[in-house]
């Protein structure tokens, strides 16, 4: 009962710490995806959105709403773990947890919670700002809640891996830059791949961004170019697949003991 109190208390300490860092600097962590956003439904949406009609029997501004939110999730979860955990392992404070009686678990889990709560508070900024651009209606609020919330954890111990390789502030925006970003915007967030040729469309479906843009549409509007609900076990599994991945690499030390 001893330990279990000492390790509830290394993680709500770990993820107490991790929200107070990205609310403390909220105006760089938190705003900038707003007005990023905001510009995206404006051109997007608007101007462009005009001239396309519809799309999926939605007007393209509601069509491509769901794609942004999931667009914010995404990004705000893995920067913010990735950011965090590369400036622990900078300034060394990283070793103070390691040797403390508390297992890899509870700093993983602590990391990956406090990305995720970045994650969904930017993505319901970016809600309510969509908003005052479109209605919102939800389809199935079960599956929607559910995905945002696994792709963030997703995406979040995505970055917690990325963090355990990178050696130095370059490496850190290597994955985001050349990888993360590409698959967003390829991932379905302003189209259909319904649009695309067939060879096109056979080769998005390699796109795991794909799978969870869409299934989070499913679960606003109630359409996906995908099943929705094998989108969301395939998550599932990517999430212990990853989980275990970031597990393994920190209790051996990957990128901490040198």
């Amino acid at each position: 009962m001893n330990s279990v109190r000492i390790y509830w208390v290394a993680f709500s300490t770990i993820l107490i710490k991790e929200v107070r860092r990205f609310t403390r600097i909220w105006a760089q962590t938190l705003l900038p995806p707003a007005i990023t956003m905001a510009l995206y439904f404006v051109i997007f949406g608007n101007l462009i959105g005009s001239r396309i009609g519809e799309m999926g029997g939605f007007n393209y501004m509601q069509f491509i709403m769901p794609g942004l939110i999931m667009m914010s999730v995404i990004t705000n979860s893995y920067s913010n773990v990735t950011s965090s955990f590369f400036s622990s392992k900078f300034q060394k404070s990283i070793e103070e947890m390691l040797v403390a009686p508390v297992p890899s678990w509870v700093i993983l889990t602590g990391f990956v919670l406090g990305g995720v709560a970045r994650g969904l508070l930017v993505g319901l900024i970016v809600t309510i700002m969509a908003l005052f651009f479109t209605d919102l209606t939800v389809h199935n609020l079960f599956l929607t809640i559910t995905v945002v919330f696994l792709t963030a954890v997703l995406f979040a111990t995505g970055g917690f891996i990325n963090a355990l390789f990178a050696r130095s502030f370059d490496d850190v925006t290597i994955i985001p830059t050349f990888i993360l970003t590409p698959l967003t915007y390829l991932g379905g967030v302003f189209y259909s791949i319904q649009l695309l040729p067939e060879f096109w469309q056979g080769l998005s479906l390699f796109n795991p961004v794909l799978y969870m843009v869409n299934t989070f549409r499913f679960g606003i509007l109630g359409v996906s170019d995908i099943n929705a609900w094998a989108a969301l076990a395939a998550i599932c599994v990517f999430i212990v697949l990853l989980f275990g991945l970031a597990l393994w690499l920190l209790e051996r030390g990957r990128g901490l003991r040198q």
